[in-house]
């Protein structure tokens, strides 16, 4: 396990998202709108947004990336932002939905980085389609057998600060009270986390929030969380594409031990874990961030 010095904590604005080439693509049965960058030859990196964001999770890594010889493409996942709000949005649909997605942009297979929710469906094409997996890149998103022991065994820290999923199994209510007083509740847990989180920036994300069906398809996502994990820890294989963990700590969702628990379910796990961080790793220290992935990468 390495914990890299964090660096600096200054990070730069935001880019406008009119600085990426956006486009829709037809993955499957699904219209997915993506950012997308790089040359379409380069080696694919996919790379998965978490709740509460959408394809500018990636703003500080898309381009970088690019730059440094790879295809990005960073997808809103089904129902998130400006993709289809087609239910169901269970872990084995999404997933699917990225492997429609790789073969849409015409390879076979592609590197897969998630962060969140995001990871959790990274973790799941790697389970369930490997053959599509060349390297596997996941922030602040434990392995699903770690998080199903930290339930198992009533692990009181990770139980208290995972509050929020019971809550979100309710009916309408959890709608209401995210969109209420201009999305008090989400744009909180983001200034929270991220001191830069700018005025500009939340209204960048309140536009994504309020698409058309976008709240209860985010929601979704943790309504059909809790049968999609049994059966993915059932039906799941283990994982055998090289695989790095980043974990920004301290997290309010998720407990770091859970991260160094998911060193016992796949052979060869890096961990590294940026101290002074939060669980928008990405976001908070993104250069460092960009440096773990290209090194993992080369």
């Amino acid at each position: 396990m390495l914990r890299p010095d964090p660096g600096s904590d200054d990070v730069p604005p935001s880019p406008p998202p009119e600085a990426f080439h956006r486009e829709f693509i037809q993955a499957g049965a699904l219209r997915m709108h993506a950012a997308m960058d790089g040359n379409a030859d380069d080696p694919l990196i996919v790379m998965l947004h978490g709740f509460p964001e959408y394809w500018y999770s990636w703003r500080f890594q898309i381009k970088p990336l690019a730059a440094a010889g790879y295809r990005v493409v960073a997808p809103d996942m089904r129902g998130y932002n400006l993709t289809d709000k087609t239910p169901p949005y269970d872990v084995f649909t999404v997933a699917s939905d990225i492997v429609n997605l790789i073969h849409a942009v015409g390879q076979r297979r592609a590197a897969v980085v998630g962060h969140d929710w995001g990871g959790m469906i990274a973790w799941a094409i790697a389970m369930m389609h490997p053959e599509v997996v060349t390297r596997l890149i996941v922030c602040n998103l434990p392995h699903p057998r770690a998080a199903r022991r930290a339930q198992t065994q009533m692990y009181l820290p990770q139980i208290l600060k995972s509050w929020y999923i019971a809550f979100f199994q309710l009916p309408s209510l959890p709608e209401w009270f995210c969109a209420a007083n201009d999305y008090r509740f989400l744009l909180g847990a983001m200034r929270g986390a991220l001191p830069q989180f700018s005025e500009v920036d939340a209204a960048r994300y309140r536009e994504a929030w309020s698409q058309p069906g976008a709240l209860p398809a985010m929601l979704g996502y943790y309504r059909a969380l809790p049968g999609g994990l049994h059966q993915l820890l059932q039906r799941g294989r283990e994982i055998t594409a090289p695989t790095t963990l980043i974990w920004g700590d301290p997290d309010i969702a998720l407990e770091t031990r859970l991260a160094e628990w998911s060193q016992e379910y796949v052979n060869g796990l890096k961990l590294s874990i940026i101290p002074h961080s939060s669980h928008f790793v990405q976001l908070r220290h993104p250069a460092q961030v960009t440096r773990l992935m290209l090194e993992f990468l080369s």
